[in-house]
Parts: C-alpha cells; structure tokens; sequence
C-alpha cells in the first residue's frame, strides 16, 4: 500500500472506531451508571458501569493518582504516536498490517480521550463469557486494541510486508 492509502485507511478507521467509541461510552454514562448490571443472552453478554483508573485489568489503579495519571497518559501517547508513525513511514505495509495498527491507534486514541477529559478514568461496560470464565470489563476501544494487536501479531508474522508480485516470467511458465 501507498502512503496516502495507509493515511485514507487510518482515517477512516479512526473516524468509525473513535464514534462508536465515545458513542457507547456516552449511552453507558447515560443508561448504565449507577444501575445495577444487565445479563443478555443467558448470561453471555452483560453491560455493567465501570471507570477503570488503571491499565489493562486495572493494572496500576493503586498507585497515587498523580502518578498513575501521568504514567498512563504519557504510555498512551508514546502507543498512539509511535504506531502512528510506524504506520506513516512503514514501507510496504499490506492492507491487513495497516489496518491493524490503525485498530491499535485508534483503541489507543479513544481510551486517551477519556483519559485526558474524564481525570484519568477509562469508561468501560462490556463483560463476556460463559460460567466462570469472564472477560474483564470493557469497551469498544478495548475491543479495537485487542483485536489490532492479535490481527499484527498474525499478519505480522511475514514482517507486514505486501507479497512481491510474481515475476512475468514465472507466470508464464506456470500456465
């Protein structure tokens, strides 16, 4: 892919992903606060308010707040724009990496905005699972990093980069 391709495909992932995003988000604050949980699909899915102040699973929710606030906002930033800038400057970076990494910048992008304009807490409110095995509470940006990074990790693999096109001579003799 191109560079402004890789730029139009980030874009347009960042513009749907970061709506969806703060859209939940704002139904959650609205319809799920203060509420107690909601079960669907026998138990499945449930919708239940959280502010996480923490990382990943509330990592680091216990340090002083300053700290945790800056630390966690700092990391967020160098996420977005390293990958960001991974993205921009990567040659030969295939659709599916760059979707990938837009995914990532995106999620990080959307747990940032809560974090810098709701005092360091991230909304969350999605739990999954069956029985006992739960997921963490969380929200759709959580769900775009998850997915980004188990998409690089797989599409990575090959180093990301686009497949070279056969030789004309090799197709030839493959007819």
């Amino acid at each position: 892919m191109s560079r402004a391709e890789r730029i139009r495909l980030l874009f347009a992932v960042l513009l749907v992903v970061l709506a969806l995003d703060q859209a939940t988000k704002l139904l959650a604050r609205k319809h799920l606060a203060y509420q107690p949980g909601q079960s669907y699909l026998g138990g499945v899915a449930r919708l239940e308010y959280a502010e996480n102040r923490g990382a990943f699973l509330s990592l680091g929710a216990d340090l002083p707040a300053g700290w945790r606030e800056g630390l966690l906002t700092g990391l967020n930033v160098l996420l977005v724009v390293g990958l960001t800038v991974y993205l921009v400057r990567g040659r030969d970076l295939s659709r599916w990496p760059t979707f990938a990494l837009a995914l990532l910048i995106s999620g990080g992008f959307g747990n940032l905005i809560d974090r810098v304009f709701r005092g360091g807490a991230v909304v969350d409110f999605m739990i999954l699972g069956v029985g006992p095995v739960r997921t963490g509470v969380f929200n759709v940006a959580d769900l775009c990093l998850t997915t980004g990074a188990i998409l690089f990790a797989i599409t990575g693999a090959t180093g990301g980069r686009a497949e070279a096109p056969e030789p004309e001579a090799e197709r030839s003799k493959a007819d």
